[in-house]
């Protein structure tokens, strides 16, 4: 094995993103018109409302035919891995199909700060983005606009897009979304939020959130494996999990973290985050017992778990 290459390394001579074979075979397209079809009878995230978004109707997502993006940026503040020198190049979706009543994005994800664009103008976006020098594109939130992200990739990639597209997911994904993603996703970066069903009801308004999260994440990782890295310590391919710590331990984070070492993979990429703060409808009078940070040592706890179940740590926590 060379110096500095090992089985988390995969070097940038080597990489191609995974949707440029899919484009060569035609069946990228072939996904992208398959995909938009389904949003007659949506039920591309769990909720499955069944609306019929090809003519404007709108489930939880409160999202139609077209999606809305907030912003799209160079972003300088995700991991390490993701934004290098020149940033990850993220697009902020608005709206979404879970609903955190702590959001730290509350006015994008719950109000729909935003305008509406179409597959070509999101496709514009990455490519632009691409042009900016960023080292990959960001989708965020994207959950419950699958189909209109697989159609601007499609269009992208016809055009020269050739960065890593990154799933940036609360991991409240259908399994039929993902089967589409195979082949198109190179990095997923689900944010496992809660584990226990009463608190996921609770602060997250889906009490199947936990099982819905776990059948996700093990599928991300059947399709792209464990985070590997280039030579410069970019992410090119694989699963990058987030976990926010919050007060009192009500994510259940401990167990959390023993699934991801015992059914998902032992060397599982993990950010601990410690970035939670009362946001969106938390207050003194509403969820008042998470109306606070968690302290240092609830965090370090944590770390601590992930270290010792031998988990592989993110250096930007």
């Amino acid at each position: 094995m060379r110096e500095g290459v090992n089985r988390f390394t995969l070097l940038s001579k080597d990489f191609e993103p995974a949707y440029v074979s899919l484009l060569h075979s035609g069946e990228l397209k072939r996904r992208a018109e398959q995909a938009l079809a389904g949003l007659e009878s949506c039920t591309f995230c769990p909720r499955c409302c069944g609306v019929n978004r090809m003519a404007g109707e709108t489930g939880v997502c409160k999202t139609g035919l077209l999606p809305r993006v907030s912003n799209h940026f160079a972003h300088l503040g995700e991991e390490n891995c993701l934004r290098g020198r020149c940033g990850s190049g993220a697009i902020f979706f608005a709206f979404c199909n879970l609903g955190c009543i702590f959001c730290q994005n509350y006015e994008i994800s719950h109000l729909g700060e935003g305008v509406e664009v179409t597959p070509e103008q999101l496709a514009l976006f990455m490519l632009e983005l691409q042009l900016s020098g960023c080292h990959n594109i960001n989708v965020v939130t994207p959950s419950h606009v699958v189909p209109q992200i697989i159609a601007a990739v499609s269009i992208a990639a016809e055009n020269g897009l050739h960065l890593p597209i990154v799933y940036n997911t609360s991991a409240y994904d259908s399994m039929c979304s993902l089967q589409l993603l195979d082949g198109i996703i190179d990095i997923y970066m689900p944010d496992f939020k809660m584990w226990n069903p009463d608190q996921a009801l609770r602060y997250l308004t889906a009490s199947d959130y936990p099982e819905v999260a776990c059948q996700a994440i093990i599928e991300m990782h059947r399709q792209v494996g464990d985070l590997k890295l280039d030579e410069h310590g970019l992410a090119k391919r694989g699963l990058l999990v987030r976990h926010l710590v919050m007060p009192g331990g009500v994510a259940g984070s401990e167990a959390i973290l023993h699934f991801l070492a015992e059914k998902v993979s032992p060397h599982t990429y993990v950010n601990v985050m410690f970035q939670y703060h009362p946001a969106g409808e938390v207050s003194c009078e509403n969820f008042p017992e998470i109306n606070c940070r968690p302290s240092r040592a609830e965090y370090l706890k944590i770390v601590q778990i992930a270290c010792n179940l031998g988990l592989r740590l993110d250096a930007c926590r």
